[in-house]
């Protein structure tokens, strides 16, 4: 991710990865860049301080707050906008490993799952962020209103409605449902030391995982 960001910077230009344009700094998207640039901080291990946020765009905390909200709603958009790549290119990872590269009949789904919490498992940004911060990192990370957990939600909905359509699956309770209680799942697990106070076990999470959601969708084993 941040070999992502640092190709973004062109001689005084910001490059959005996503639609691949150069804007000058004199007109550019102002929300996008506010995200872009905390979500940089994080990346740096830094705390993200509103202050100077602000003073690196040249523009006022009340115009910071006015175009994406107060701090958690930043610290929210900035993960996410983390989040989002992360998942994306663990499914284009996933769909570019060579045939039989993953177990006989396991969902596309729940690989990419797996692989997606594995980087956030051992992501240091993100782990310093839960250190230095556990109250607000949970809170952004986990809130069911919040920018991050129900985007999550949708994006295993739209992982998990692939699978049963290409597979002719039958799901014993509404997808989103099943989505939700997975990232759940994979909260408990990540966050577990500041939540329960036990080590994070990315094993552990993904064997609940699986099982949960093969048996929903009535998969058997073997």
């Amino acid at each position: 991710m941040a070999a992502l960001l640092r190709a973004g910077e062109r001689s005084g230009a910001v490059v959005y990865p996503q639609v691949g344009r150069a804007y000058a700094r004199t007109v550019i998207a102002p929300r996008e860049e506010v995200i872009r640039r905390a979500a940089r901080t994080l990346l740096d291990g830094e705390r993200l301080d509103t202050t100077t946020l602000a003073g690196q765009l040249g523009i006022s905390r009340v115009t910071l707050f006015r175009r994406v909200g107060n701090r958690d709603a930043i610290l929210g958009e900035a993960m996410w906008w983390l989040a989002e790549r992360t998942l994306q290119r663990a499914a284009e990872a996933h769909d570019a490993r060579p045939e039989g590269a993953e177990p006989a009949g396991r969902l596309r789904s729940l690989a990419i799952m797996e692989d997606f919490r594995n980087v956030l498992g051992t992501a240091t940004s993100l782990r310093r962020f839960i250190d230095d911060e556990p109250t607000t990192a949970l809170r952004v990370l986990t809130d069911p209103r919040g920018r991050v957990q129900p985007r999550l939600v949708e994006a295993y909905t739209d992982l998990f409605e692939r699978d049963v359509e290409e597979r002719g699956l039958s799901s014993e309770i509404q997808l989103p449902v099943l989505s939700y209680a997975v990232v759940r799942l994979g909260e408990s697990f990540l966050y577990s030391d500041v939540m329960v106070a036990r080590d994070p076990d990315l094993k552990a999470a993904t064997t609940v995982v699986d099982a949960l959601v093969t048996g929903v969708l009535g998969i058997r084993a073997g």
